[in-house]
Order: C-alpha cells, then structure tokens, then sequence
C-alpha cells in the first residue's frame, strides 16, 4: 500500500509518502503560483508513485470545531476521490505546521516556508499520525497475497 500525505493550502501543497512500513517521508512541496499547474502536479504525483490512498490535513479550530478551512478541505477530499478513485481520509492537523517548524532555522523561516519544506514537513507530520493509527509501531503488517 502507498499512502500520499497532503498539507493543503491556498499557495502551497506539502506532499508526504508512506506505506505500510508505517514511515512518512516528505516529498517536494507543489509551490506553483497557478492551482491549475498545482492539481495537474499532484495527479502526476499520485500516478508516478501509484498512491493507493490520501491522507490530508483537516484543519479543525483549536476547539475541534469545523470552520470554513475544514469545509474548504471537504471540498477538496472530495474532488479528490472523485478525481482518483482512491480513499481519501481526513486527519486533523491542529499545529502540524508548528511541529513542522521546530529545529528550523529561524533566520530562513521565510524561505524555507516559500520553497513548501515547511509544508511538506506538515504532511509527513499528518501522515505519520495516520501511519500510526493504522499501523501500530511494533506491529508487523501481515503480507500481502
């Protein structure tokens, strides 16, 4: 199985990759200015690495609830599944980016944020949080038939 975790963003897509070894690893950001050239990137995305599943950031308010963001991303997991035909999972991302920052060098923050490294840091963050739900650590999974 191969999962694509995504921090979606209005100017940024931060990409991760996992599998059921249930390790998130980041992946290049989609950074173009254009969300025509951003959507055809990650289709080409999820082909080339033959995603089975998505993962994506929920962005629920500090107190759990659903605002216009989570709405936002509603839309977007559902043009998504229907895009792919893949599962696409929801998976609340309150301080990700925060986590993301941490033993980054405060000096580059600005271009690192630019480059989608922080982003990209965010969805290994969501993914891996997935990862381990569905792949407890120190379970092995079963082989595939």
């Amino acid at each position: 199985m191969r999962f694509l975790g995504i921090d979606y963003g209005t100017r940024r897509i931060g990409l991760a990759t996992g599998d059921e070894l249930g390790v998130a690893t980041p992946i290049p950001a989609l950074v173009d200015a254009e969300l025509v050239s951003r959507r055809l990137a990650l289709a080409a995305v999820v082909r080339q690495r033959r995603i089975d599943e998505i993962v994506i950031g929920y962005p629920l308010n500090m107190d759990g609830t659903a605002g216009y963001k989570a709405r936002e991303t509603d839309a977007v997991a559902a043009e998504l599944r229907a895009e792919f035909g893949l599962p696409v999972h929801l998976v609340d991302e309150r301080l990700t980016s925060h986590i993301a920052e941490q033993g980054m060098n405060q000096k580059q923050l600005r271009e690192i944020r630019a480059k989608g490294i922080i982003d990209s840091r965010a969805a290994a963050v969501i993914l891996q949080d997935y990862l381990d739900q569905r792949f407890p650590p120190g379970l092995v999974p079963p082989p595939e038939a």
